[in-house]
């Protein structure tokens, strides 16, 4: 389970809720937007990265590793990254901080020796999701986090839990949808021998049949019916991607995320002669 894609995309919904897992969050935290970054001497990208915004003063740049896997080099790669970003753009911020992710203590690198100051000090903050309370009374995205460590006798329960949540808030018809979907494609990614229409049965409902798709057609506007149908869309030709070809890169996912219902339709069926990544590289190319 590729749980990384799962968090930045999390992250590019709302920004914002990188924030909300930290005690001392910056006042303009709502104005800082997600992105990837790329050094090009010596060649590295970053994906994680919170940039304040640039019509402010200097700010403070954040730095966010999900690690799901035990790797015993993360916190060499971590600041060895951070830091050279971080020198080649001094002039644009004040000051930067870590965040890494986990989902429990156990996975987190064994030899931390020299790096006691930096992880003891306020620079950076490490998140162990296994204690973070349980899920029924987190927020509802740091809710969506802990979702992906459920154990799956428990899965289930909980995600339904959650979209009965999200059914009874005050969130915008968009926020409710990207909620709705991000429940869902967590739990495809998590039950793999399952398909999107069995998780959608045995979650007990149907995007269609929800809040949001009713408010819609209730409304009779075509434009939601229109969207309704490019998002179920886009989420199919996304999950047979992935079980086609690997995981797919963000910039790729981003390229993806802005065709149109016909162009998502037209990808569909390309997509089954597609054999490596460089078929799907091509079809973009020609398309974007």
């Amino acid at each position: 389970m590729r749980r990384d894609s799962i968090f930045y995309a999390l992250f590019r919904q709302s920004p914002s809720l990188l924030f909300e897992l930290l005690d001392s969050p910056p006042l303009n935290a709502e104005a800082y937007r997600f992105d990837s970054v790329a050094v090009k001497e010596p060649k590295f990208e970053i994906d994680g990265v919170f940039l304040p915004p640039d019509s402010e003063a200097a700010g403070i740049v954040y730095f966010c590793e999900v690690q799901f896997q035990k790797d015993e080099l993360l916190y060499e790669r971590l600041f060895s990254e951070s830091s050279f970003y971080f020198y080649r753009n001094r002039t644009k911020f004040s000051d930067w901080r870590g965040v890494v992710i986990y989902p429990s203590r156990s996975t987190e690198q064994s030899d931390t020796l020299p790096f006691e100051d930096l992880l003891g000090g306020h620079r950076i903050c490490r998140i162990y999701l296994s204690e973070l309370g349980e899920i029924e009374q987190l927020p509802l995205g740091i809710a969506l986090m802990v979702l992906t460590t459920i154990a799956e006798n428990r899965a289930f329960e909980s995600a339904r839990g959650l979209l009965d949540r999200v059914q009874q808030s005050e969130f915008s018809t968009q926020k409710r949808r990207d909620i709705i979907e991000m429940v869902t494609t967590i739990l495809v990614y998590k039950f793999t021998d399952l398909g999107r229409q069995e998780i959608e049965q045995m979650l007990g409902t149907s995007l269609q049949q929800t809040r949001v798709y009713q408010e819609a057609k209730e409304e009779g506007r075509e434009e939601g019916r229109e969207e309704g149908r490019e998002y179920e869309c886009r989420s199919l030709v996304l999950l047979q991607l992935n079980q086609k070809l690997g995981s797919l890169s963000e910039e790729t996912i981003a390229q993806i995320s802005t065709l149109t219902l016909d162009q998502l339709e037209s990808l569909a069926i390309a997509l089954l002669n597609f054999t490596t990544m460089r078929d799907l590289t091509a079809w973009l190319e020609q398309i974007c």
